[in-house]
């Protein structure tokens, strides 16, 4: 859903603003707010969030966060899965993970809800991409099918059981196909 505010907010004036649920995200000056998540979208994302940091947290080499505001190059989005790199989590000055990301993640990732435009939430994916995130997915539950967003690259269709999911150098212990990612949806 767009919003369109009586004149138009600045990134500044959005940061300011309460935040709503679900979350909405500034885009090229518009507000666009993001679907409600339904069951597919919230278990996979859950599985993701907890299967990455299983990998990586104790090692202290990243952390992946559900639904965490970013904002950078003049965006303000919040990706379902962004994953930084240990040394690039904003802390506060009581060495705590800060509230406010203004930086990029390493890894985002999107899941596709019903009704959502596939063609923002690439965008959101190449904007991370632009400014310096490792790589991108965009898991589509419907087709069952993840699009895999190399920097400076093509982007691949993963939608084979037995093909495993790229990810970035930094969780490379990570390991999933296309198969177990959708297997999570099963009871």
């Amino acid at each position: 859903m767009v919003k369109s505010p009586t004149k138009p907010l600045s990134l500044e004036e959005f940061l300011k603003l309460p935040e709503t649920k679900p979350s909405s995200e500034y885009i090229n000056g518009q507000i666009i707010q993001k679907p409600m998540p339904q069951g597919k979208h919230s278990k996979l994302q859950g599985k993701l969030v907890t299967g990455i940091n299983e990998v990586v947290e104790s090692r202290k080499i990243a952390l992946a966060f559900p639904e965490l505001r970013c904002t950078f190059g003049g965006r303000s989005i919040v990706p379902d899965v962004a994953v930084f790199a240990w040394e690039r989590i904003p802390l506060d000055e009581r060495g705590e993970v800060a509230n406010v990301f203004h930086t990029h993640p390493d890894w985002t990732i999107e899941i596709l809800s019903p009704d959502q435009s596939q063609t923002k939430v690439t965008g959101n994916i190449l904007h991370c991409l632009k400014h310096g995130s490792r790589l991108g997915w965009l898991i589509d539950p419907g087709d069952r099918s993840v699009l895999v967003y190399p920097p400076k690259q093509q982007p691949e269709l993963l939608q084979e059981e037995h093909e495993i999911l790229p990810v970035p150098d930094l969780v490379s212990g990570f390991q999933l196909t296309v198969g177990q990612l959708f297997g999570w949806l099963k009871l």
